[in-house]
């Protein structure tokens, strides 16, 4: 008989963690949106820019807020607010766009995020990661949590950027680019 033992069930969900943690550990890029924090990867993110025009494209989804033009590259720019089901919100001086590498699908997609406001870097410990909390009826889609991040008395959701997109939005985002 195989029946696993509540200890045997927790040190197996304790392992998980320490494997998650482990392979998460690291220095992330944290900013803000409405309370909410979130930390990217510091290796994906190629640079912060002030909020600056945003031509809207035709025919895009709500959170597609347009490309920009940055140094001769037309990027397109994701309103996250909007992604992950937020209201829409007048930008501030704080306001910034934070340009990110990633391969989704194997293709290699810079885009641009906007957001409330960067915060910090921060150093987080694998210690200090969790696997996110599965919650029924959330508006925010766990698949790209990567885990959530604590630190000092604050909770940071750990993003995973190629993954914010479903293929089909990457696809869409590529093409009002070019």
């Amino acid at each position: 008989m195989n029946a696993e033992t509540p200890t045997d069930k927790s040190t197996s969900t304790e392992s998980a963690a320490t494997d998650l943690g482990r392979r998460l550990a690291g220095k992330y890029m944290t900013f803000q949106l409405a309370r909410e924090e979130y930390g990217l990867e510091i290796l994906k993110v190629r640079e912060i820019i002030g909020l600056m025009e945003i031509t809207r494209v035709p025919r895009t989804r709500e959170f597609v807020r347009g490309v920009i033009n940055l140094r001769g590259k037309v990027i397109p720019v994701v309103d996250l607010r909007l992604k992950f089901g937020m209201e829409k919100t007048e930008a501030t001086d704080q306001t910034v766009i934070i340009v990110v590498q990633c391969a989704v699908d194997g293709r290699p997609l810079t885009m641009g995020l906007l957001v409330d406001q960067v915060l910090e870097v921060l150093s987080i410990d694998g210690a200090q990661i969790e696997p996110a909390p599965s919650l029924a009826h959330a508006q925010l889609n766990e698949e790209f949590i990567l885990g959530v991040g604590k630190h000092e008395k604050r909770i940071v959701f750990l993003l995973d950027i190629a993954r914010i997109l479903s293929s089909d939005e990457a696809q869409e985002l590529s093409r009002s680019a070019s």
